[in-house]
């Protein structure tokens, strides 16, 4: 009997640490789940393809919608991540935003390998496209983002590695964050 409590303590434990821990390993785990995502390219150019369809399903939709959040909630799913489960970019940035441009910091913003950005769209009056953050310099963050090209269109063809101007980033969200780190940020 103490053995099997030992082992329903240890899976509550892991379970804990995996999806709420702050944790290095977990962010590497994400990143690399986007990594070997990078080939991925649509079937014909109109939102589709095996993969494309394969995110889409993840968020309840098929094939056609625009894919960018679908590939971030895949990637996050597949390490059991929580997280906003939504294909439409703005839902990303409702809970767990770390940074929002023209906000008071107190410091120095730094960002986190996958962290979810979002570029704000004039035309769309919102957020209408969003990646995971792979790293940082001083001027730019390195990316992966689905429904994207060579050129960083929202609407592009594939899933790819970028680089992004960081004045050009309107939130990041953290859904890798630990419990009390999500305290830090409330009503954000």
């Amino acid at each position: 009997m103490g053995t099997n409590k030992s082992w329903i303590i240890l899976v509550c434990f892991l379970w804990n640490w995996n999806c709420f821990a702050d944790s290095p390993v977990l962010r590497e785990k994400v990143i690399k789940t986007a990594e070997s995502q990078l080939y991925v390219r649509e079937k014909t150019g109109n939102n589709d393809g095996r993969e494309v369809e394969r995110y889409l399903r993840n968020v309840g939709l098929g094939k056609g919608y625009a894919w960018c959040a679908a590939f971030v909630a895949w990637c996050l799913d597949e390490n059991n991540i929580p997280n906003a489960q939504s294909a439409y970019s703005p839902d990303w940035f409702h809970s767990n935003v770390v940074y929002k441009q023209h906000s008071p910091q107190i410091s120095q913003f730094v960002s986190k390998s996958a962290q979810v950005f979002g570029l704000y769209f004039e035309s769309k009056s919102r957020v209408a496209h969003v990646g995971l953050i792979t790293g940082e310099t001083k001027f730019s963050y390195t990316t992966i983002e689905g429904n994207t090209d060579d050129g960083g269109s929202r609407e592009g063809d594939g899933v790819y590695a970028r680089i992004r101007n960081k004045r050009s980033i309107h939130a990041i969200a953290d859904y890798c964050m630990s419990k009390d780190e999500k305290q830090k940020y409330p009503g954000k």
